[in-house]
């Protein structure tokens, strides 16, 4: 009997673990990648595994906003496939180290389509493109070639089959980059050829200043076909020491449907790291097990999200905003650990290190949804963001390729790495380091905190964008605080909670709206609070409108502004039916996905909604909520409201789909609003966690039940510990 016992204990835990790396669902088919790459989605289209380095896929001849991310369905164009791609953002940077196949050998540059000759450009036949998570295929119209891709973290795999051609390449373009990217240094460093002097291998390194500004990259490349590689210098473009800017491996002749390989790993720190990173995570050419793999992986990150749902476009809206929060934040060190840190120094890490955090946008939703999806890398980014502040004297604020560009407003890595501390993942740092690094971020005398210091708020006469710099600032001394309590520092908590009310000094009673002030004390005139002049008034990215509810902090204190609570429910009502109208020569395009003035398609009113559950009036919060996912979320190219800023939009979803969403900082519970799914099975530390939704319909849009684990519950959230725990959240729906 106790044999009999052994082995069914020895099958189910096989069952088990089969279970964990292959996943009985696809659920990589339920993904439309295509989602936001129209209208002002910006996002990316092509291969890579979760969180990858590598971003392999197409890059366009256009390089403006509509392209940040290299791909735009409104244009069939490609310059290349680039290795590194953003996601989502307002501003472009990367598409490092390019490759394209041809038959024949073109002049070099990034061509256009007026002179149809130049450069090495094509257009991609679009009705035969192929785009899903992992993997990416197009068939170029002017060399007749079909390209595919797939990718592992650190490593670029392409296939191309050739026509039948007397003189095909592949051509490396490490000069073109795309919107800000500027290339300041090449190299073709090293060569590898075989007994009859034709190329095999060869590695090199891409230098550029942009959004980044001294980003550096090296690759390894590999081509399963050997041949004759020659350097081309463009004259147009040439600097000092003459680099060389594109190689041009010959392949000489090829038969009809010839297919050949090429695999490209990179590295943020060598090109004998790149070497390294090849040889661990792609040593052979079989491009169909990659293939396989990458999805097995995509699979394995999105079944961490089990929805019951018969809408395929509803799945599909859901399982996409799962796959586009998990593009970035991505890894950014070598497979033995060595990166690149923010001083340009090459160091040892005994973690995993990242890039590309957006901060601005993904503190709102998108990191404290990876604290529920992915505990595992939690530790990871808490000791990420340590170590930036050691390197560069701060927390990150928009981090990008060891780089930090400064872009945006407040200091929201302080928010994220406060969030992480409250809910346990310390990186294995002690409360003195992990008070160090806030404390020092929060009172570096640069990006207007010095005035803030000295006046205690922003003057808007002296600084702009005063009113969104310290409210932000504001957020994340409220985050401070409630780290600071945590850690047990009740001195520091209380200074931090007493700083965290500086937006009071912008209230205006007469106009109930946050208003620039001058040093003098005075507001600033003229006043419009329907107006705005992107990126040089007062606010980011917003209108007046929108920033009277940056205070997610301090509700109560807002709530006092207003005199009553009545009066606020009665101001937020007004917000959502106010005119719809952003006035302003230089209006921001950023202030979109409107419902009156509150600006669905921009981070800054994300939380805004939420407002009404913590008033009381959690009704108003599901009403609003529902008509946001009608008209802001669809399975199609234009599919979202704004920018996806990598994750933030579709975090938003993810997390309200759930029927809750965090909305004070550093404080660890998230607010009832309006679940958008019958049954969610979530993968939790603890177990799992199942959401239901008991008679939701369109009208049963309401919450007039909770229980938590069988038992009734009273409270209109949840706390963080309570999710991850595992266990059943149920929600009686009603009218």
């Amino acid at each position: 009997m106790k044999r009999f016992f052994f082995v069914l204990a020895a099958f189910v835990a096989l069952l088990a673990c089969d279970c964990c790396s292959r996943p009985a669902v696809d659920y990589a088919a339920f993904v439309n990648p295509k989602i936001g790459s129209g209208g002002h989605g910006h996002v990316f289209v092509g291969a890579n595994v979760p969180f990858g380095f590598v971003q392999l896929g197409p890059t366009s001849i256009p390089i403006g906003w509509d392209w940040c991310s290299g791909y735009h369905v409104s244009d069939s164009t490609v310059i290349g496939f680039s290795h590194t791609h953003l996601s989502g953002t307002g501003i472009g940077d990367l598409f490092d180290v390019t490759v394209m196949p041809t038959t024949g050998r073109p002049t070099p540059g990034r061509g256009t389509e007026d002179h149809p000759e130049t450069g090495a450009w094509s257009y991609a036949d679009r009705t035969k493109e192929v785009c899903e998570p992992g993997y990416y295929s197009v068939p170029l119209e002017r060399w007749n070639v079909v390209a595919e891709m797939t990718a592992t973290t650190r490593v670029g795999f392409h296939r191309y089959t050739y026509p039948a051609s007397d003189d095909a390449f592949l051509v490396f373009d490490l000069e073109n980059g795309g919107c800000y990217d500027m290339v300041t240094e090449t190299g073709f460093d090293e060569v590898v050829r075989d007994e009859e002097g034709r190329v095999t291998a060869f590695g090199g390194h891409r230098f550029s200043h942009g959004w980044a500004d001294n980003q550096k990259v090296f690759f390894w490349a590999e081509v399963s076909r050997p041949g004759e590689l020659a350097e081309e210098i463009n004259p147009e473009t040439v600097r000092p020491g003459r680099e060389p800017r594109y190689g041009y491996l010959s392949l000489g002749k090829t038969e009809p449907g010839e297919q050949v390989l090429l695999k490209v790993a990179l590295s943020p720190v060598s090109v004998d790291g790149a070497k390294a990173n090849m040889a661990a995570e792609l040593p052979g050419w079989d491009f169909e097990a990659t293939r396989k793999a990458a999805r097995q992986a995509w699979n394995k990150e999105l079944s961490c999200v089990n929805l019951t749902c018969d809408d395929p476009d509803a799945r599909a809206v859901f399982y996409t905003a799962l796959y586009h929060t998990m593009v970035a934040p991505s890894v950014f060190n070598d497979v033995d650990g060595q990166y690149r840190g923010s001083d340009d120094v090459v160091r040892q890490g005994d973690f995993q290190n990242y890039t590309t955090f957006s901060l601005w946008d993904t503190y709102r939703a998108a990191m404290p949804l990876m604290t529920i999806l992915h505990p595992e890398r939690c530790n990871d980014i808490t000791k990420t963001f340590y170590h930036i502040y050691k390197e560069q004297g701060d927390l990150p604020v928009w981090h990008l390729m060891g780089n930090e560009t400064d872009c945006m407003v407040g200091n929201p890595g302080l928010i994220s790495f406060a969030d992480n501390i409250v809910k346990g993942f310390d990186g294995g740092l002690s409360r003195e380091q992990l008070l160090q690094a806030m404390i020092a971020t929060a009172t570096r005398p640069d990006r207007g905190q010095d005035l803030r210091m000295q006046y205690g708020f922003i003057p808007s006469d002296l600084f702009n964008e005063s009113v969104a710099f310290d409210m932000e600032y504001a957020v994340a001394d409220g985050a401070l605080s409630n780290a600071a309590a945590y850690l047990g520092d009740a001195a520091t908590a209380d200074a931090y909670r007493e700083r965290s009310h500086s937006y009071r000094h912008f209230w205006d009673p007469e106009t109930q709206f946050m208003r620039g002030r001058l040093a003098d004390g005075s507001f600033r005139t003229p006043f419009n609070p329907l107006g705005s002049d992107h990126r040089s008034d007062d606010y980011t990215e917003g209108t007046a409108w929108q920033y009277i509810w940056l205070v997610p902090q301090d509700v109560e204190g807002l709530v006092e502004l207003f005199g009553s609570r009545e009066a606020t429910v009665a101001k937020l009502d007004s917000l959502f039916l106010a005119s719809s109208v952003v006035e302003g020569e230089n209006a921001s395009m950023d202030i979109s996905g409107l419902i009156g003035q509150y600006a669905h398609g921009n981070e800054p009113g994300h939380h805004t909604i939420y407002l009404y559950s913590m008033l009381g009036e959690p009704d108003k919060a599901a009403d609003r909520i529902r008509q946001v996912y009608k008209e802001m979320y669809f399975n199609d190219v234009e599919g979202l409201a704004g920018n996806e800023d990598v994750g933030q939009m579709s975090a938003w979803y993810l997390l309200s789909s759930f029927g809750f969403y965090q909305v004070e900082p550093a404080v660890p519970r998230f607010w009832f609003g309006a679940p958008n799914y019958e049954k969610m099975e979530i993968k939790v530390a603890g177990g799992t966690f199942t959401i239901t939704a008991k008679g939701l319909s369109d009208e049963n849009r309401y919450i007039r039940g909770v229980k938590l684990n069988g038992k009734p519950y009273d409270l209109p959230y949840i706390n963080y510990k309570d999710i991850v725990a595992g266990g059943t959240l149920e929600y009686t729906m009603g009218r």
